[in-house]
């Protein structure tokens, strides 16, 4: 936001009054559930799989042992192949100041007063000329603390509070669509309330739309976690740097559709409102759209300057995260799976080497370890040699291994730095994913549009901007 050296205090909160239902255009295809047709295929898979296992187990067990084989191939091959072609994008001139489009920052907000202040630190910092930009915090209704505490906080720049009415599904989602409604800017961005963006993310994301084409619709900055101690941070923090330092910009570079992450998304305005905004009824909107913008012949790409988040630090906090990442997957899969080849086999490809695969390995990492553990331990209590075969002690390994390998680029490209004790610990991790995969299938049956809010501690101000005096981070200064 520009500074003009006057504080600002923002204006009362407005109230959007018009219901969901009124609001045009908004997506809903996960409010649905599946199609009888999709019923009707997982019915008939069950049943077949049923009737193996009670007509021949051996049978059974070896046809689940081959697929399972064929998916832990492609799973390896895939990261190896993305950890050797991910780049970060090319560097873009930047525009004159002039040239700047309009932007609106979209904010959603619940039960999250602790956080005001840094997150409005964070966005006073961008650099970007306040009469082009826009900030719209948006806030349910009854959260007055949050309420008041943007009433008290002061920024340089003005900023504006919506407070959306009642009504289901009270989701991330559908707060930001209904400030979308009230957005001016030809661009829009979300953030959350523990995002610290690059000051010059703006700058770079208009940049590189302004030369990507009519058809690149969304940018997606790579998101890195604060550097704290523990178990579950290093590990979230790994996870992140591979998913967005190498899987993402691997995907962006073959020219493939790929799962959304949950904040700091920059997006034409007119192509988002044209599709109809975020899925209010999918917990995992972010990952949803990306696929919906694929499917109407629109492409996204990567930016180099990146928004830093915390981890959660604890299993309590972090098992709802993943549980409704997973759910959302699971819904996001579904829901695309009614249209497989809409918008051609690319994307049918990579929705299965995306969302497919993290399900599947969310429910099958923690079996399997386990399975591996017992086997283990029951052959050396019986002083017997190992009897799980090469082929599959390879692929253990060697899955093992590219895992690592993407980790430990990502972490490196993200300036972080990988232990080796990280590296040993990581199934560990992998292990408890499947604890939310089992919470998350309960939800889909039970509270499908569930969203379980993840807490978050506030952050110490010096880490707005840190890492921009790096010099991985220098060309990001000198070319938005």
């Amino acid at each position: 936001m520009a500074r003009n050296g006057h504080d600002y205090i923002p204006p009362v909160a407005r109230f959007v009054e018009a219901p969901l239902d009124e609001v045009s255009g908004l997506a809903d295809a996960a409010r649905h559930g599946p199609t009888a047709l999709q019923w009707s295929v997982a019915g008939l898979l069950v049943a077949g799989l049923v009737a193996i296992c009670v007509t021949n187990m051996s049978m059974a067990l070896a046809i689940m042992h081959g697929v399972l084989l064929i998916v832990f191939v492609i799973a390896v091959a895939w990261r190896g192949v993305a950890t050797g072609i991910a780049r970060p994008p090319q560097r873009v001139a930047k525009l004159p100041d002039a040239a700047l489009p309009s932007y609106t920052v979209i904010v959603p907000l619940y039960h999250e007063a602790a956080m005001v202040p840094g997150v409005v630190s964070a966005l006073a910092a961008l650099d970007y000329p306040g009469a082009r930009l826009q900030v719209i915090f948006a806030l349910e209704t009854g959260d007055h603390a949050t309420l008041a505490a943007l009433r008290k906080a002061r920024t340089a720049g003005a900023f504006h509070i919506l407070v959306t009415p009642p009504g289901a599904p009270k989701t991330k989602p559908r707060a930001c669509s209904l400030a979308l409604a009230e957005a001016t800017g030809d661009y829009v961005v979300v953030y959350d309330a523990e995002d610290r963006p690059h000051p010059l993310q703006l700058k770079e994301a208009a940049a590189r739309f302004a030369v990507g084409g009519a058809r690149l619709a969304c940018l997606q900055a790579p998101l890195r976690i604060v550097d704290a101690p523990g178990f579950l941070p290093r590990q979230f923090a790994l996870e992140y740097a591979a998913q967005f330092e190498i899987i993402l910009p691997a995907l962006a570079r073959l020219g493939a559709p790929f799962p959304l992450g949950g904040t700091s998304n920059h997006f034409r305005a007119s192509t988002l409102k044209a599709l109809g905004a975020w899925d209010p009824w999918n917990v995992t909107e972010d990952a949803d759209l990306g696929f919906r913008l694929s499917a109407e012949g629109f492409t996204m790409g990567m930016l180099r300057a990146p928004t830093w988040e915390s981890a959660p630090t604890t299993f309590r906090d972090w098992l709802p995260q993943r549980s409704r990442w997973v759910k959302g997957y699971m819904q996001t899969w579904g829901v695309h799976m009614r249209g497989p080849l809409d918008g051609g086999i690319r994307r049918a490809i990579t929705l299965q080497a995306t969302l497919g695969l993290a399900i599947l390995s969310a429910f099958a990492h923690g079996p399997v370890m386990l399975a591996c553990i017992a086997e283990t331990l029951m052959e050396l209590s019986s002083h017997r040699a190992t009897s799980v075969p090469g082929t599959d002690l390879a692929l253990l390994v060697s899955g093992w291994g590219g895992a690592i390998l993407a980790m430990s680029s990502g972490a490196k490209r993200a300036g972080r730095h990988m232990t080796l004790l990280d590296g040993a610990l990581a199934p560990v991790y992998w292990g408890l994913q499947s604890l939310a995969a089992l919470q998350a299938a309960i939800q889909l049956c039970t509270r499908p549009h569930y969203w379980n809010k993840t807490r978050h501690e506030p952050q110490m101000s010096r880490v707005i901007g840190g890492g921009l005096d790096d010099p991985r981070e220098a060309s990001v200064r000198r070319a938005a």
